[in-house]
């Protein structure tokens, strides 16, 4: 049975065992699109595990763990828009429009929640958590990057295709209501 849980103060220890378990992921530390490119330059990889943690001492929001037991086995990064300081600034993908927007950035799920629905049960939660906190306008951008989805797992989840003719960089969005 997975489960599904917002990463808050209370699920730091979670957060930092997920980490300390995927090298790649703790590499990072989802801070990539947090960032500004220069800020990220200048980071190291310390400075971005802490940053995240400071995020969420802050009350920002940064994403969903998905969990097999007690054991968290995936990740989903979704925040406000204008959190992320990298993909305000990205020209590749411009806002579609003025109307705020919660985007989801980044996946890395454990070699052993591969290839099970995994992504698309993180989606799912990363759209109930971004609902919670008001959100009516989710994003996503599949196959820019391998750990940012792709499109397959966005549509199942719910998500359509808005993305503007010309645009090189595919934009999916989550509209309307999900009362399951």
């Amino acid at each position: 049975m997975i489960e599904y849980h917002p990463v808050t103060p209370e699920r730091l220890g979670d957060l930092a065992r997920f980490s300390e378990a995927h090298g790649k992921f703790r590499y990072c530390s989802c801070m990539r699109w947090r960032l500004t490119s220069a800020q990220y330059r200048q980071s190291t990889k310390e400075s971005r595990v802490e940053a995240l943690d400071d995020l969420v001492r802050e009350g920002t929001p940064i994403g969903v763990l998905a969990y097999e037991g007690d054991m968290p086995i995936g990740w989903c990064s979704i925040a406000p828009r204008e959190t992320y300081g990298a993909l305000e600034r990205y020209k590749g993908l411009p806002r579609l429009d003025d109307r705020p927007v919660w985007s989801v950035v980044c996946f890395f799920v454990d070699r052993r929640g591969r290839r099970t629905g995994l992504t698309v049960g993180l989606l799912g939660a990363a759209v109930d958590y971004a609902r919670a906190c008001g959100a009516t306008i989710i994003e996503g951008y599949p196959g820019l990057y391998s750990f940012m989805g792709t499109s397959t797992a966005f549509e199942k989840a719910g998500f359509a295709d808005v993305t503007p003719r010309g645009q090189q960089r595919r934009v999916m969005r989550w509209f309307g209501s999900r009362d399951d």
